[in-house]
């Protein structure tokens, strides 16, 4: 048996194609067809099929590329144990993060990890909440977000470690009306004006749920990824909005004001390949977001 063929195995598995899986190797796609008949040959089965213009994993190959994460972690797991023996705990760990949780969770890290011999990389994303799964093949941390208790079904097959909860406000400029209340029910902004974000992003759920409340649509104006930019165009009278209490940094004339009677929070979750997470540098920098973050329950 050979650890490279699973290898080679669960990544077409999880990519879904030859030249995907060449690209994550950094190989070329000759390379990955030759030892895909290779592993053929020493398992003494079919492990691919035609599909379409493409091939796809038969059940033998799927049941080794599945295998191929226990083997991982397995030996991950061993590696970590022996770099904490040697003392030799350290290098580079790529994190993916939302930008607003990383605002949170990073800076504190960052100057934490002065001296331990982990450096971060850290890559700025902002995706559909089930897009985060296709992160960590590529980073070995993902940071990103739900807005429900239940995870995504496409986080299944990752270690996920949920750090924080973070409740989502109403945001609204000065001017408002509302801006002088406690707290703001779903009929009291019902057809009002809207800056939004993307369809399938976690906080246009939340809309969609204070829409069904108040028996009225919002009229939405603009949709936009960016928080800060969400915060400008509120400020600048476009229309209300939605934004993370914790991450969103004051600016004058911006107002936020937490939801009554609708649960308004979103949990903050580490996410890592099960092997990954095995790594030395990567269970002390999520020993330290553990520590830091223990507010979920």
């Amino acid at each position: 048996m050979e650890l490279r063929h699973l290898i080679l195995l669960r990544e077409l598995a999880e990519r879904g194609s030859v030249a995907a899986t060449a690209q994550a190797l950094h190989v070329s796609p000759s390379a990955v067809s030759q030892q895909l008949r290779s592993a053929e040959r020493e398992w003494g089965a079919a492990l691919v099929e035609p599909a379409g213009r493409g091939i796809r994993l038969t059940e033998a190959g799927r049941l080794l590329a599945d295998g191929a994460v226990d083997v991982a972690s397995a030996m991950a797991a061993v590696q970590r144990r022996w770099d904490e023996f040697t003392g030799s705990v350290g290098g580079t760990v790529s994190i993916a993060t939302l930008p607003s949780a990383g605002a949170v969770l990073l800076p504190a890290l960052l100057h934490r990890l002065q001296g331990t011999g982990i450096e971060l990389q850290i890559h700025d994303h902002d995706v559909a909440e089930a897009r985060y799964a296709d992160l960590a093949r590529d980073h070995d941390m993902v940071i990103g977000h739900r807005m429900t208790e239940h995870p995504p079904a496409e986080w299944s097959a990752l270690a996920r470690f949920d750090l924080l909860r973070e409740p989502i406000d109403v945001a609204m400029p000065i001017s408002h009306p509302l801006a002088g209340v406690q707290a703001v029910r779903a009929k009291d902004i019902a057809g009002e004006r809207w800056v939004g974000v993307p369809e399938g992003f976690p906080f246009d759920n939340l809309r969609k749920e204070l829409e069904a409340k108040a028996r009225k649509a919002f009229l939405v104006q603009q949709r936009v990824r960016d928080n800060n930019l969400v915060a400008a165009l509120v400020v600048a009278e476009i229309g209300i909005g939605l934004l993370p209490r914790l991450s969103t940094p004051p600016l004058d004339g911006l107002v936020l004001k937490p939801l009554a009677g609708v649960a308004a929070s979103r949990i903050i979750s580490a996410l890592a390949r099960p092997d990954v997470a095995q790594r030395a540098a990567v269970r002390f920098i999520l020993s330290q977001l553990t520590r830091d973050h223990r507010s979920i329950r």
